[in-house]
């Protein structure tokens, strides 16, 4: 590449990064939040006014992601068909909607429905941004687009926690509301107001931005068609293929080992931290246990950025991704068993910076082989398939505590689940051999 064409590159791919990452790391920011804000809600009253047991709560948090299997990977495919900007508003729209109703739930059925509804309301977002970055960012560049969007998971459980819990405490009797229905209110109000900005501030290709001169959208439109069309050359993945390709499933599996230690930390952190009055005679109130449950997720966010940069920068992808997942899969089960409370948040902060540090490089494998519709089914799939980990998680967690009356049994499966992961996207490697070679791995 010459010192010419460098430069116009490195200024077009700068302007794409200021235009668009900030604001979609801000609608990440209000989805993950208005998932796992239940998390907050369940130990701050919820709970003890709806009557859930630890296994209800469970089935509770995670009956979300079948609604959102179910059509993940339609959803995907309609964003492919009609566009990001329509399609991404159209979602915030629905999902807000169900975020809001979460604040009136008179009974644990209800709530088990529209945590479902949510689950149907949020399928082919995250998928569906994902693909959106394969428009924007070169293979090169794309793990740390991916990061500084993704960041939003730690971002917004560390904000969250805090914001969650001011709520919270500020909302009750507010509108004659519990405080946890006042924050279920709140946080979901954002989702509608942003969709309205979404509708006229995306662009969904490079060659309708008008924020970009012509010279600069023909650089970044041909830079991306020459990638598309040398992937398609070299692998020839069909849509068909990719929902059904057995090294798709592989990595449907390793993602869902990652998203199993992200939502069993998400939905049961706050549990942990609430009984270590119990376990250790340590008193906090309300706002000071959601300042503690954001110290991991902090320092996971500060590691997330470097780590994925270091993976374009290099072009390794497979132990980029295993090597974190090994380190936060053992962490994990150990934090239990330690002796005091700062060893027992050491311990948790390891396992959120491995999974914070897995993600974003993740999604660099299946964009190694993957373009077209093919992407958009594949990527759909392997989120769908991942995510069932988010009902796994917090339902076999739950079930298991409630089993045994011990959160370590439940925090194992986490460990185990995370290190069998990694295993796989080691044996997978980082993409498939060249279609016109023999594929050994798959």
């Amino acid at each position: 590449m010459s010192t010419t064409t460098s430069t116009l590159g490195n200024r077009v791919l700068a302007k794409v990064a200021i235009r668009i990452m900030p604001f979609l790391t801000l609608l990440y920011f209000v989805n993950y939040l208005d998932r796992v804000n239940i998390g907050f809600a369940g130990p701050n009253g919820m709970n003890k006014e709806l009557a859930l047991s630890s296994t209800a709560f469970g089935l509770a948090s995670g009956i979300f992601f079948i609604g959102y299997l179910i059509l993940e990977v339609p959803s995907n495919l309609a964003l492919h068909r009609f566009g990001a900007r329509r399609w991404i508003a159209r979602i915030m729209v629905t999902w807000g909607v169900v975020a809001i109703a979460m604040a009136f739930v008179p009974n644990s059925a209800t709530l088990v429905v529209l945590r479902f509804l949510l689950g149907v309301a949020e399928a082919g977002f995250f998928p569906g941004i994902i693909l959106y970055l394969t428009y924007w960012f070169p293979a090169a560049q794309r793990a740390k687009a991916v990061a500084l969007f993704m960041v939003a998971i730690p971002v917004s459980t560390a904000i969250g926690s805090t914001l969650s819990s001011l709520l919270i405490n500020a909302g009750h009797g507010v509108l004659g509301l519990s405080g946890w229905r006042f924050m279920f209110l709140v946080e979901g109000v954002p989702a509608i107001l942003l969709a309205v900005v979404a509708w006229f501030y995306l662009t969904d290709r490079p060659d309708r931005a008008k924020w970009l001169s012509a010279e600069e959208r023909d650089w970044l439109s041909g830079q991306l068609d020459a990638e598309r069309r040398a992937t398609e050359s070299e692998h020839g993945w069909t849509l068909r293929k990719a929902l059904t390709h057995p090294r798709i499933l592989g990595l449907a599996f390793v993602y869902f080992a990652v998203v199993y230690g992200v939502y069993a930390l998400g939905f049961f952190l706050p549990t942990i931290i609430a009984g270590f009055g119990e376990q250790f005679g340590t008193k906090l109130s309300v706002l000071q246990a959601g300042l503690v449950t954001a110290v991991p997720y902090v320092i996971g966010a500060l590691i997330m950025v470097p780590w994925a940069r270091h993976g374009d920068r290099t072009g390794e992808r497979t132990w980029h991704v295993a090597a974190p997942m090994i380190v936060g899969g053992l962490a994990i089960p150990v934090a239990l068993y330690l002796g005091n409370p700062y060893l027992t948040m050491t311990a948790v902060t390891i396992c959120a910076i491995g999974v914070c540090a897995a993600l974003p490089t993740f999604w660099a494998l299946p964009s190694n082989f993957l373009a077209g519709s093919a992407a958009a089914g594949g990527i759909a799939l392997i989120n769908a398939l991942g995510n069932l980990s988010g009902f796994a998680a917090p339902y076999i967690t739950g079930w298991l505590r409630d089993l045994t009356g011990s959160q370590r049994t439940g925090l194992w499966v986490v460990g185990a689940c995370m290190v069998a992961g990694a295993v796989v996207a080691v044996v997978l490697r980082g993409k498939p051999r060249d279609r016109r070679r023999p594929e050994a791995t798959s």
